[in-house]
């Protein structure tokens, strides 16, 4: 036991455990303080004691628009209509407090959202709102800044809790090998019962906090589900803490867009902007979340352009870039300005290394393809063992990933020790196609089971690893780094990527960046293309637009089946 104790207190990791908790202490503070902001419970209105639903108020923005707070069961939904599309602007749940009665018949549309948000503090909030609530690109870009750097702060401290909790689950064979049957057995059952407690902490207070949260973000982004609430945020970091830290083949990433994005969307609403710069900012946080996880600025800013909103817009281009440049100035007083990692002796590419890479992006096509078959058949899987309690599917998972690392430390986790070696020359070609298929089934199992975690950091594991191996079949000599096989495996990070996200230039430029090597950006350049162009005349869509249907179908039979539980009580509308 002095073994393990020394394990814990080695090095950092008390630093780290020390700074999570005051963090976490910080924010139970300014939630307890500024709660009401972004959740305001107010009272059941008047005469609708025995109904389901009612119009409490509405109030006019403008000759079109109107805001609308409709009552249903235990909470008001503050909607906008009359514009292009409805719009569900804020939730307030039912309790002790006021609301809504503040909000007269006449009042403009700003000054209703105002007195809802901000009567208590009004006095406080008044002289700032001339820098944050104004109209121009300036407030946005101001208010930008200060989600990223919220963002860079929480994703700073989430990837040290997670560094440290891999560096405690990695000692743990060598702590316990003089007693080698209780080790394994400790190290099973405590991943097991952290990939539990990862899933009921989903289940009990955020599903949308399960899988990648990537899907959510561009659900919300499209207008078709609400934003995430605060409480999104402890149940993301210390349910992706539990599960990637016990071994599960999640990547980082997932946790940290979703809980950057929900952190800006909460402050832009807090600081009065309106719905389509509260978007924005969602955006922007997302982008900020993916580059202080990677450590990858313009990789986060262009994920924003690329995947999640799919145009260039001047303001979110402008909210991008200042969230992902404030993110990694404060994510990097945590993780320092390092590349994730380290690739040396990479010779420029000469002409047949390109077309070489054509037919590298041609075979990840095709593997990208059966990637998404793969990670699709999982969550299937797993919807047809739905009558299972989600903890003991989570648990079955989390006992075979404690079995991995014990036996094998390296092959579980989110893999950044594996593609280093790819990266480093040092894998051993005979075995990793068996790897890449150990690697490719746990990472879906992994994913399936409904806890914290992306599918980034795994999906460059084989990445690196198909690059590996395509070099080296190409070139047999292996004589140390600078072969084929690790300018290969750099270049099919990329590659993979392409084919299964469908956004290359995010690819390529955050592989250039987590590597810090610029040289093979004309291979990397014909993979992608490739890699999509394979992907896509075979029909096989992206994989975010598959997980977001499956995301939006969820949503809709969870509607439907309230709806039946409801249908036999009476329904009652009135309007105030």
């Amino acid at each position: 036991m002095q073994a393990l104790s020394d394990a814990f207190f080695q090095g950092e990791t008390l630093t780290y455990v020390i700074a999570a908790l005051v963090f976490f202490a910080g924010a139970h503070i300014l939630q307890s303080t500024f709660g009401p902001l972004f959740g305001r419970k107010i009272p059941q209105p008047k005469g609708l004691a025995t109904g389901r639903l009612g119009i409490v108020k509405s109030a006019a923005l403008d000759g079109q628009r109107q805001l609308v707070a409709i009552w249903c069961d235990e909470s008001v939904h503050l909607v906008e209509i009359g514009g292009p599309n409805d719009l569900v602007v804020e939730t307030y749940f039912s309790g002790a407090g006021g609301g809504f009665e503040d909000i007269e018949e006449t009042a403009p549309g700003e000054d209703a959202l105002e007195a809802v948000r901000f009567r208590r503090l009004r006095s406080y909030i008044q002289p700032a709102s001339r820098i944050f609530v104004g109209p121009g690109l300036v407030p946005l870009a101001v208010v930008s800044g200060i989600a990223g750097a919220g963002a860079g702060l929480i994703c700073g401290l989430f990837r040290m809790s997670l560094e440290a909790a891999d560096r405690f689950r990695l000692s743990l064979p060598g702590v316990w090998q003089g007693e080698p049957l209780l080790g394994a057995s400790l190290l099973i059952m405590g991943a097991a019962a952290a990939g539990a407690l990862s899933a009921w902490l989903v289940r009990r207070f955020s599903e949308n906090a399960a899988g990648s949260g990537i899907p959510h973000v561009e659900a919300v982004l499209n207008g078709e589900l609400p934003p995430a609430p605060l409480i999104l945020l402890p149940v993301k970091f210390f349910g992706g803490l539990l599960a990637i830290g016990s071994g599960f083949a999640l990547g980082r990433e997932g946790p940290c867009v979703q809980m950057g994005a929900t952190l800006a969307n909460l402050l832009g609403k807090f600081l009065g902007r309106d719905p389509a710069d509260c978007l924005s900012l969602l955006a922007a946080g997302a982008g900020a979340g993916l580059a202080a996880a990677f450590n990858a600025p313009f990789a986060g800013a262009v994920f924003v352009l690329e995947e999640l909103t799919r145009k260039f817009d001047t303001r979110n281009a402008i909210a991008a870039l200042g969230a992902s440049g404030s993110a990694i100035v404060v994510a990097r007083l945590f993780t320092g300005p390092a590349p994730d990692f380290a690739v040396t002796n990479v010779a420029y590419p000469v002409l047949g290394d390109n077309l070489w890479c054509l037919a590298l992006g041609a075979a990840a096509g095709l593997l990208g393809i059966v990637y998404n078959h793969v990670l699709l058949g999982a969550l299937a899987l797993a919807d047809r063992l739905a009558r299972w309690p989600v903890e003991i599917r989570a648990a079955l998972v989390g006992a075979a990933v404690g079995a991995l690392a014990w036996f094998a430390p390296d092959l579980a986790g989110g893999g950044d020790a594996l593609t280093q070696s790819a990266l480093d020359g040092k894998a051993v070609l005979v075995l990793l196609p068996f790897i890449y298929v150990l690697r490719l089934f746990l990472g879906a199992a992994s994913y399936a089971v409904g806890t914290p975690g992306g599918v980034f950091a795994p999906l460059l594991v084989l990445g690196a690893q198909m690059g590996f191996i395509f070099g080296g079949l190409v070139d047999l000599s292996l004589a140390g780094s600078g072969t084929h096989a690790t300018a290969f495996a750099l270049v099919g990070m990329a590659a993979l990527f392409a084919a299964v996200v469908r956004a290359p230039l995010t690819g390529m430029i955050l592989v250039t960046e987590m590597t810090d090597n610029s040289r093979l950006l004309l291979p990397m350049l014909a993979a992608c293309f490739s890699a999509m162009a394979v992907a896509t005349i075979l029909r096989e869509p992206p994989l975010y637009d598959s997980l977001k249907e499956r995301t939006l179908e969820q949503a809709r039979k969870k509607a439907e089946l309230l709806s039946r539980k409801s249908a036999s009580e009476p329904v009652r509308i009135k309007v105030r």
